[in-house]
């Protein structure tokens, strides 16, 4: 552990956290000095984030004791305990001394206000600046941060900026008033591998310009790895281990860090060894999706132009292969998908199981029980509503509505063990709803309802990229197992390279809606052609 001064910046002792009298932290003790660079790691559900919360108080209806000292902004002797503070003086430093970027932007943000606006509202608050003055200086810190057209962004409103650009936004309305002390939330983990080490290297140049100190909260021991000075890892509301990035990482004491460092995806696929007459599960030739968008001036009263999503492309999927496509957010990955799945009008030809979309339901009944897929986020795709029971049986309503009651019980049940979830384990299960489930049980679950009408095909739309690691490591394997099992073939859509090299047996990468470079996927990852595929690849090993 680094040498600390006598008089840190933050001192927190003996924090504790319970929410109805249910302690989720336990007596938890960390110190950050000026300038430094803290890491705080572990799973969900470890409390990093409460733990911020609630040097803040704003973890709702938390139950918080012990201390969390800040110093004198001055620099003198008398340090203020943040936990104790009448409401008053907390409101002058938040956001002031003490500032953070939330984990999910597009909800921190207010939808209704333009993103200078809010950014504005924070200067004229703690800064007393004009309008006008907050305005200008609005733009000048989004610029700082990177954004293209600051002026035009600065009115635009949070749901039309990019994913990078909101996170940026974020970050200009954390540093607006130069705060001493910056608390990170999982500030890139929805970001693609370019434009995540985009963002890490403009916190770590931000925070060199203004000397400020950083409280990261992460479960990615890569980004801890790059940007952290010292760390702390968190297990159960507990820190189990702390010191040094370099000294944890290289030789870790404890039992939990050693898992998490070895949680990383590894390839465990079988060959697929496909004949000249094979019939593909999938097959795209020339496909070609666009949308109709406004034009500028007199003439879009007239007619509409064209936003051309995906162009031209070619690809297959043969019967227990996987298809790996690798890009940037707004690169045609997700509407690719789409289209493959019949949601989209396209051009060109595309079949599944030999047979093209009709656009008509009862025609396209067939090919729905042939692809199937599982969604990004599990807690968004699984109807808070429904039992487990009514989630996973939806799809044997659908193409078995000959099944009774009962041969749907079995069935889900048998579902449902097959991707590692049992009554044994959860008493009731099908009686459940989904938010009795970690993220990686309800991933599991919505691989369940995806197989359990015996697909040949699944659409796996960034099936990881909201878990952690370790949960990520073991969807990974379970659907690894599946495709052995099974012969399952899948389009596996990802930003993450390293999942592409530990799934797939092709890959295509695309940027712009065109597919740039393709082939087997160490010929493309390990030798890559193409200027961009160098740089996604260049950008993962940073990582």
């Amino acid at each position: 552990m680094s040498e600390m001064p006598h008089q840190p910046l933050l001192d927190v002792k003996g924090l504790r956290v319970a929410f109805g009298g249910k302690s989720v932290v336990h007596g938890v003790d960390f110190r950050i000095a000026a300038g430094e660079k803290l890491a705080l790691v572990g799973e969900s559900g470890s409390g990093k984030t409460v733990t911020a919360l609630s040097l803040l108080r704003l973890a709702q209806n938390a139950e918080v004791t012990g201390s969390a000292k800040l110093s004198d902004a001055r620099g003198g002797a008398n340090a203020r305990d943040l936990l104790s503070i009448p409401e008053g003086e907390l409101r002058g430093i938040r956001g002031k001394e003490i500032a953070m970027i939330f984990q999910e932007p597009m909800t921190a943000l207010n939808a209704l206000y333009s993103v200078g606006d809010q950014i504005a509202e924070v200067l004229e608050l703690h800064e007393g600046l004009s309008a006008r003055d907050a305005q200008a200086a609005t733009v000048q810190l989004l610029a700082d941060t990177g954004i293209p057209e600051p002026e035009r962004r600065a009115r635009s409103f949070p749901h039309q900026l990019s994913g990078g650009q909101r996170q940026r936004a974020m970050i200009a309305m954390a540093l607006a008033c130069k705060p001493r002390l910056l608390l990170a939330d999982e500030p890139t983990t929805a970001l693609d591998v370019t434009v995540r080490a985009q963002i890490l290297e403009l916190l770590a140049d931000l925070q060199r310009k203004h000397g400020m100190a950083v409280l990261l909260i992460t479960h990615d021991l890569n980004l801890v790895r790059r940007f952290a000075d010292r760390v702390a890892v968190m297990e159960n509301g507990h820190i189990v281990e702390h010191g040094a990035v370099g000294t944890v990482f290289e030789a870790p004491q404890h039992a939990y860090t050693r898992k998490l460092i070895d949680s990383h995806p590894e390839r465990d696929v079988s060959a697929v060894t496909v004949g000249a007459d094979a019939k593909p599960v999938l097959e795209a030739k020339g496909l070609r999706v666009s949308y109709p968008v406004s034009r500028p001036g007199i003439a879009g009263w007239f007619r509409k132009g064209e936003f051309i999503a995906v162009e031209n492309a070619d690809f297959r999927i043969a019967p227990g292969e996987t298809l790996g496509v690798v890009g940037e957010s707004g690169s045609g990955k997700s509407t690719l998908a789409l289209a493959a799945l019949g949601l989209l009008k396209y051009g060109g030809a595309l079949k599944v199981d030999g047979k093209g979309w009709a656009v008509d339901q009862a025609s396209d009944l067939a090919l729905r029980r042939v692809m199937q897929v599982v969604f990004q986020d599990p807690f968004s795709s699984l109807s808070p509503r429904m039992t487990v029971e009514q989630i996973v049986g939806e799809g044997l309503r659908v193409h078995a509505p000959e099944l009774g009651t009962v041969q749907r019980r079995a069935r889900a049940l048998a579902a449902l063990a097959d991707v590692g979830l049992s009554e044994a384990q959860f008493p009731s299960l099908l009686d459940r709803y989904p938010h009795e489930f970690s993220g990686g049980q309800r991933q599991r679950l919505a691989i369940a309802r995806a197989l359990i009408v015996d697909p040949q095909l699944l659409v796996l739309d960034e099936p990881t990229s909201a878990l952690d690691v370790t949960i990520q490591k073991q969807v990974l394997g379970l659907l690894q197992r599946l495709q052995r099992e099974r012969g399952l073939s899948y389009l596996l859509i990802t930003h993450d390279v390293e999942v592409i090299r530990a799934m797939a047996h092709q890959v295509i990468v695309m940027k712009d809606g065109a597919i740039l470079e393709g082939g087997p996927v160490g010929r493309v990852l390990d030798a890559p052609e193409h200027p961009y595929t160098k740089k996604l690849v260049a950008a993962a090993l940073l990582e």
